[in-house]
């Protein structure tokens, strides 16, 4: 069972800065194209002022695996493998600090993971708890809860894709002291999702944002692999639960730029006099029923 508390550091540093999120195109199985793909788009993100640089669930791999062997293949360490190094490496050099997603091996299992890299070198992965259609064919759910990481930015957590659907996921990040969770994702239109409305996803988002106070910063993917269709839409949410950058648009590559200030994010979680977002939770009351023993069987 994991065990979740405040992420330890000084508040003191908390300031504003600016999250780049970068909307790309990778290509199944063509791993060195994605890797140089994806460091063109860190250089641009940290040419125009990007502390924190997010790309999308997989980048490195492509999403749509025919197999389980082709997942394996695909599938790196971190942080030892390709990948993660060359992160390491361009984080160091650009003094940025990047998350991305990526199929990580780790001995005979594989995981739908996020790596997160910065300036002091690698800091720590992060493995989606909630898989979503196929990812059940080919990963683990994810093992290590939701941690929190300390930065020169401010506490900063990772989810992925289909976990955005479960607001346990930000209430997790938030109560450890998470002042923004980075998102990678690879979303997919849901069932009766009408084409002339925003995803499902972005709404989510949004709504997580608020109700935990938390600043959310989603990297999402375009085109369509192996017949599979992605929405785009990558954005970047203050803690109010409004955009402060996108959503960008349905089928273009494109960086999506954001500034987040850490100090208000935190004052904000006080709606008036009277009330707090987190303060005002009734844990007595409905934290009994969010174990895995009820219900039985969910409805």
């Amino acid at each position: 069972m994991a065990e979740y508390g405040p992420a330890k550091g000084d508040a003191a540093h908390a300031r504003a800065f600016t999250i780049a999120c970068v909307q790309m195109e990778p290509r199944i199985g063509a791993a060195q194209h994605n890797l140089a793909t994806a460091l063109d788009r860190i250089e641009t993100a940290a040419r125009n002022g990007a502390a924190l640089i997010v790309l999308p669930e997989l980048a490195s791999s492509g999403y749509v695996f025919e197999d389980r062997d082709e997942a394996l293949a695909l599938a790196e360490l971190v942080p030892d493998g390709p990948t993660a190094r060359a992160f390491e490496a361009i984080a160091r050099r650009l003094n940025v600090h990047i998350v991305s997603g990526i199929a990580e091996r780790d001995g005979a299992r594989l995981y739908n993971s996020a790596l997160f890299a910065g300036p002091g070198g690698h800091l720590g992965v992060y493995r989606k708890l909630h898989l979503w259609d196929n990812e059940k064919r080919f990963f683990e759910p994810g093992d290590r809860g939701v941690p929190v990481f300390d930065t020169p930015l401010g506490r900063i957590a990772m989810a992925i894709c289909y976990d955005v659907w479960f607001p346990e996921t930000f209430r997790l990040a938030v109560m450890q002291g998470a002042d923004l969770v980075c998102v990678p994702t690879n979303w997919v239109p849901m069932p009766s999702q009408p084409d002339d409305r925003p995803g499902m996803a972005t709404t989510l988002t949004m709504a997580a944002a608020h109700s935990n106070g938390i600043a959310i910063a989603c990297a999402d993917r375009v085109g369509i692999e192996r017949d599979q269709p992605f929405i785009g839409q990558s954005l970047i949410v203050g803690g109010d639960g409004w955009p402060v950058a996108g959503p960008a648009s349905i089928d273009r590559e494109e960086i999506v730029y954001g500034t987040i200030d850490v100090a208000r994010t935190r004052a904000g979680r006080a709606l008036n006099a009277h009330n707090h977002v987190l303060r005002d939770r009734r844990a007595d009351i409905y934290d009994p029923m969010l174990g895995t023993g009820w219900p039985v069987s969910p409805p």
